[in-house]
Formats: C-alpha cells, structure tokens, sequence
C-alpha cells in the first residue's frame, strides 16, 4: 500500500495528467484504481489517444502513434514529475494531451496583469512576462502569495500543485518612485520604520503596528484584514493623509506623520451585508492575505515585529466569543459555537453535532457497524494565529467540508477560556485517557486550532491523529483520507462480525420461532382435546338427565296405569298385543271402556313416549295415535283385541 507521501504526489501528477481539478473526483478515480497511476490515465484518456504501457502490464494495447508535441513536458527535468512516470515501460509511450493550463492575476499597486502559463513552466517565467509588462526588472521584483515557502525562479509550477486560478501580487522595495520631486530624502524615507496605531472602531481595540516606509497602503490594509477580519472591500478608514490617494502607494510617500500616526478602522456594510459576505467568503478566498505566512514574512523583511504584530488575542477583535465559559449545557454552548462561527467564515463549514460530547460517541459508533462514521473533534482557540486563516482556507473549503459530511461525525469546542479548556481536558481524560490529555494539555496556544480523528472500537476509543493548525488543505485532505483507510479496514471486519452475528442470531431465531410454532401447536392441540372432552361430558351430562327425566316419566306413567284386568273379569276386556320396532312384542288387557290415553300411557311406560312413536293399527291400516285419547277402546273400535305396531316419528 502507497505511503502518503507517495499519494499525494501520485494524486498532483495524476491531476497534472488529467487535468481534472477537482480533488475528491481525482481521488476517487485512483481508488479505483488502486492507486495505480497509469491504469488511472489509461481510465480516464480515451482509448483512441493511445494507453500508457506499465512494466507490470505484459501486453500493451496500442494505440495511434504520435510525434513529439509542440510543448516538451517537463518530465525529464522536474524531479516531482518523474514520479508520475514510474510504471511507465522504457519506450515511454505516452498519450498526446492539451498541456495543464494555469491563470495567474498579478497585483501591482493599480495595476493587474492577467498571466497564462503551462504547468511545465517556472516561477522565472512568470517574472519575465511581468518584466515586459511593468517595466520592472526581474532582479527588483519580489513575487509573492504563494501557498507554500522554498520557492525561487527555477521552481517549476507543476511542483507547487497550484489551483487553476491564483492571485498573486508584486512587491519592489529596492525600486524608488517615479516623478519624485526629492529622490533622496524619499529613499532615506523608505528605510524608516512607522508606528501606526489603528483603532478598532467596533470593538474599542488598539495595535501598535510596525512597517517599513517601503510598504504599501495595500499591505497595511491586508493585514489589518488578518487582525480584525475586515476585509479590504469593506473597512472604512479614517486618518489616512488627503496625499494618500492610491492603495499602491508606499507609506514613505503617502504623507503619513513620523514616526506615529493614528488611524482609525471600522466595517463599511450592515450586519445583514456581513452575513452575505460571509457565504461568499466560502467561495471567494482571499488568496493574498491568507496566504501561508507570506505576508507575515515581508511584513518581518522590512521591518514589522511578529511578536508585537500577533501577540494580542484575536478573540478579543470579535463582538461575542465563540462559546460562553463553564456554560452549564453543552448543547446551547455548541449552538453559539456554530452561529458565531457561520457569522465569522460563513455558512460553507462543517455541519457540527449539537450535543454532548457522549451524544457525539453514541452517534458515531455505536450504530450498526454499516452506519458507523469516525468522530472528528475541532478545538478552536481564538488567540492563535492560526486559527483565522484554518478556519476560512482550510475546514470551510468544500473538498473538506463535503469529506467530513460524508465521512464523519463533527463536534467541537472552544479552548480559548480557562474554564472551558479545563472542561475538556476533564472529558478527554475520562474518554480517551490521561495520555491524550497530556499530550493537549502541553499544546501551545499557537498550535491551535487542533483537529482531533477518533475512531470507536469494542472497549475503546482510540485517537488516530491530533492535527495540529498549521496545515494545507491538501495535507488535512490526506490526514482525513489515511485516517479513513484504517477505519475502513475495522469497519469491514465489524460489518463482518456483525453479519455474522445476525447470521446466528437469526438461526436461532428461527428455531425459536419454529419451537414457539410448536409450542403454540401442541397448545392449540390440547386445547381442542379439552374442550371435545368437555363437550362429550356435556353432551353425557344432557343425555343422563334426559334419560334421567324420560325414566322419571316412564315410572310415573307406570304407577300411574290402572292395574290390568284379570282374565275372569266380567267386565268387557279387550286385548292389545304391540310389537316394538325391534320386532319384540309385549301384551296387555285393557277394560274396554277404558280411554285410548291409557293404551298410550301404557307404551310410553314402555319406552315408546306418544311423541316421539305412533301407533298403527294393521287392518284397517291407521295411526291410532292421531285418534281423540279420550274415546275408549270400543269407541275407536280397539275391542275385543287388536295387534298394533310401534313406528319412530319422521
């Protein structure tokens, strides 16, 4: 795996190839890749340009066959560049492309020169452009506002990694004013130091500020701008001489009062205006003013002290701090924090998580292991130098923000008071343990501001990087992505034990369910056993008390029977013979004059109740039952005896 150093010069080669400036599409398409410079090119050049041939690759696919271009790259002369080439075979087929184009607009008192110069091209070569332009030696020019330090006429611009636009701007301390009436005493002029003491209008705010008389009304105005967060545009003056009519100016020439002069600076625009400016800052970077220590380094070459210049507290130039101190919730410290912030850089800067600190853990890693993101902690601390030009070039630049949505969890807070600096180094004690503590504990002030990356494991939080303020945006870029590499790795490994995890726990819960399935099966089962017994025991209790009831009337009707005549009885008796259904018969005599309800007491007290049987008569066939039960056996013709047949009822 490629060392981070390797990766950002394969990444600026790989831009410097493809000419794509976005960063985080640049960076994406090498991940792709795998971080294989050629296969990149290859995916991103069509085909019909021709393919770069790697060493590792065996045969190469070839493409159209080109001459030398009309601008020779500087591959064989810039150091950087030879890197892009490393897995390049020998013969060195390399794709014809248009040259990386870069746009410089160069400040020089009133005057602005557009420049437009390949990424091949050196430092050297701009100067000499310059030269024809404002008639000003290269020897005299100072060339200034460039990101980074080291650089001289023979740094080629590929190397510096530059955006397409830059604003850049001329400095000539060594070249005297034209039209000046007294060369002499206005060179003598120039080699003096002035005092101004510039008075903060809003804020009640005095600095004692050095500069040579070579500097210009231009560079008082920037740095003021660094102090106060005016910018140039916007700052509203007062004391500056009637003579001083041109930003350009020198202030040897500009009439000021030697060797103190007084000042007075405000903001031109509405507090509705500020917030506008604000969301424009985020896009429309001061690229001179906030420029790596440029400025503060020609303010030290003639003449200005650092220490007098940036020793006073920035915090104290702001209308309200960033966070209140020992503020009791740290939810509503964190809402001051973010509104004081968008009202300082804008509104273009990290989404911060409103809440404690613990509230931050919990949503950043104790998810499922998919939604998981690394916790970013910002401390922010109002009286480091730093902090102004961070804040602005670095955590509101978009590639950073929008890297920071997709990939972390931000939270911050303010180390510029006591007592919230001893709030946090209580909870970082109690989360991270006393070694981090320590180790923020020892930062000096202008170390700050401090980006902290944790990443959450099983028993643990450990910090993965403490960045500190002095820092690129490609550098933190690279820090952001290095630490997003290791918690990637443990990010998988979690989703894969979680995965696995589910896996068993959805076996078990399956076998659960299948058993509770069962459970409830063997339940239902037994419950409908239950209820049929129940319900046979019902039906057996119904039927004995019917039986009950029926063999309770059967008695009552056979002791209720009149007593059977006897066969010497002088009476008329007729004589009944009644055949069941089951074919059996039974006989009785019966008094001729006794009613036919007898009869059907008599077979009820048999078992055969009237209404459930009826009683047939054979010849004629008749249902006796159907007859008046109480005629007599005469009357319906029952006499002197008759054989009668018992039939259920339909």
């Amino acid at each position: 795996m490629a060392s981070n150093t390797d990766r950002e010069m394969i990444l600026a080669d790989f831009q410097a190839c493809t000419g794509i400036e976005n960063i985080d599409e640049a960076i994406t398409l090498l991940e792709q890749n795998n971080w294989d410079l050629v296969a990149a090119i290859n995916g991103v050049i069509p085909q019909e340009n021709g393919i770069l041939q790697s060493e590792y690759g065996g045969e190469t696919l070839q493409g159209p066959t080109y001459g030398p271009t009309s601008h020779p790259t500087a591959s064989s002369s810039t150091p950087s560049s030879s890197s892009a080439f490393r897995h390049v075979v020998p013969s060195r087929q390399i794709v014809e492309r248009q040259p990386r184009m870069l746009d410089f607009r160069v400040e020089y008192r009133d005057r602005n020169v557009d420049v437009v110069l390949e990424d091949s091209s050196t430092v050297g070569e701009i100067k000499h452009i310059l030269e024809n332009e404002l008639q000003i030696p290269v020897s005299k020019m100072l060339l200034k506002g460039w990101k980074t330090g080291d650089i001289d006429d023979s740094t080629v611009l590929k190397t510096l990694h530059l955006p397409k636009n830059t604003s850049l701007y001329v400095l000539t301390p060594d070249l005297p004013l034209p039209s000046s009436s007294n060369s002499g005493a206005l060179q003598e002029s120039l080699n003096q130091n002035f005092m101004l003491i510039i008075t903060h209008r809003e804020v009640q705010r005095e600095y004692n500020l050095n500069f040579s008389g070579s500097s210009t009304v231009q560079e008082v105005k920037r740095n003021v701008y660094d102090l106060t967060s005016i910018p140039v545009r916007h700052q509203l003056w007062e004391g500056w001489p009637p003579s001083a009519t041109d930003d350009s100016m020198t202030l040897a020439a500009s009439g000021l009062t030697y060797p103190c002069h007084r000042l007075t600076v405000g903001r031109r625009s509405s507090p509705a205006q500020i917030r506008e400016q604000s969301e424009e800052q985020c896009t429309d970077v001061h690229m001179v003013s906030d420029s790596d220590g440029d400025d503060f380094e020609d303010a030290t070459e003639f003449g200005v002290d650092d220490g007098e210049m940036f020793g006073m507290a920035s915090s104290a130039l702001r209308k309200s701090p960033m966070m209140p101190e020992n503020a009791e919730n740290e939810g509503d410290a964190l809402l001051q924090f973010t509104a004081e912030f968008s009202s300082r850089y804008g509104d273009c800067h990290p989404v911060y998580f409103i809440g404690s600190l613990e509230a931050a853990f919990q949503e950043a890693f104790y998810g499922k292991a998919r939604d998981r993101k690394l916790l970013a902690i910002y401390l922010h601390h109002d009286e480091s130098v730093l902090t102004n030009v961070f804040c602005s070039q670095m955590l509101c630049a978009e590639s950073i923000v929008s890297y920071l949505s997709q990939n972390f969890i931000t939270w911050a807070w303010d180390m510029t008071k006591e007592g919230n600096r001893a709030r946090f180094l209580t909870m970082c004690t109690r989360h991270f343990g006393s070694v981090v503590a320590q180790t923020i504990r020892t930062q000096k002030t202008d170390q700050f501001p401090l980006f902290l990356i944790i990443m959450g494991k099983r028993s643990s939080n450990e910090v993965l990087n403490v960045i500190q303020g002095n820092t690129t945006v490609d550098e933190l870029m690279m820090r952001l992505m290095a630490a997003m590499e290791i918690f990637s790795a443990q990010q998988q490994e979690d989703i894969k034990d979680e995965d696995e995890r589910e896996a068993r726990e959805n076996v078990k819960r399956e076998q659960d369910e299948a058993y509770r399935i069962s459970l409830e099966a063997d339940r239902a089962k037994r419950e409908a056993q239950e209820r049929e017994q129940a319900e046979q025991f019902r039906l057996e209790q119904i039927r004995k008390e019917q039986e009950e009831e029926r063999e309770a009337i059967r008695l009552s009707l056979e002791q209720s029977l009149p007593p059977e005549p006897k066969k010497e009885s002088t009476e008329s008796v007729s004589k009944l013979r009644i055949r069941t259904p089951s074919g059996e018969f039974f006989e009785r005599r019966f008094l001729a004059s006794s009613k036919l309800q007898v009869v059907f007491d008599f077979v009820a007290s048999k078992g055969y109740p009237w209404e459930e049987f009826k009683l047939l008569g054979t010849f004629p066939r008749r249902d006796v039952t159907q007859l008046d039960p109480n005629k007599s056996l005469l009357e319906v013709k029952l006499y002197p005896q008759e054989t009668l047949f018992l039939e259920a009822k339909e």
